[in-house]
């Protein structure tokens, strides 16, 4: 991955134009905003380093878990060949794809679903990127990552999360290390805390 290019694109995007009316005011802060149904934007330096984290590559066919504003999605989208994403709540993928659309993307794939089971029918993914913190690790999701394939995800209880880096082996052989302390909303469905 070509950390300059990741660098230059990010600062690049206009963060306001993926957040609403009154939160656009705040959009050049690094703190994570609403933006709508319990869900946020991820400060802007989170999302930077979880990129760095994930190492897209321009061949790579990436997973994203959870589209919500479609900000982290133009990244991934801009960093790779393509981008399959998925969100349950139907009005942020609306509008997300509205925006990533408006930018100009063609290699984006949207799902409106629950993204704990991964996206079975494209798989398996060299790079998957989750944006919401699970209770544990989904199998599914393990079960998708392409062999040499890298996951970034957040693991643990509601008030703070180890931001976890996956990989698999060229051999099929996983492992996994934590790379810092988050804090996201929750993965819904079979691995959130609740469910």
């Amino acid at each position: 991955m070509d950390h300059r290019e990741l660098e230059a694109y990010f600062h690049s995007l206009d963060r306001s134009f993926f957040v609403e009316d009154e939160m656009k005011r705040y959009a050049g802060y690094d703190q994570p905003l609403p933006i709508g149904f319990d869900q946020t934007i991820s400060q802007p330096s989170l999302v930077l380093e979880m990129t760095r984290i994930l190492e897209p590559e321009k061949d790579s066919r990436v997973l994203e878990i959870g589209t919500g504003s479609g900000f982290q999605t133009a990244i991934l989208a801009k960093m790779s060949t393509e981008v399959y994403t998925v969100e349950r709540i139907e009005p942020l993928m609306t509008k997300a794809r509205e925006r990533l659309e408006a930018l100009k993307f063609s290699n984006i794939y949207y799902k409106v679903g629950d993204g704990s089971s991964g996206w079975k029918e494209h798989a398996p993914y060299d790079r998957i990127m989750v944006t919401a913190a699970a209770g544990s690790l989904p199998d599914e999701l393990i079960d998708q990552m392409a062999n040499g394939g890298r996951m970034v995800i957040p693991i643990g209880p509601p008030d703070l999360q180890e931001l976890k880096l996956i990989t698999k082996t060229n051999r099929g052989e996983i492992n996994m290390q934590t790379v810092t302390m988050v804090r996201f909303v929750e993965f819904k469905g079979q691995y959130g805390w609740t469910e």
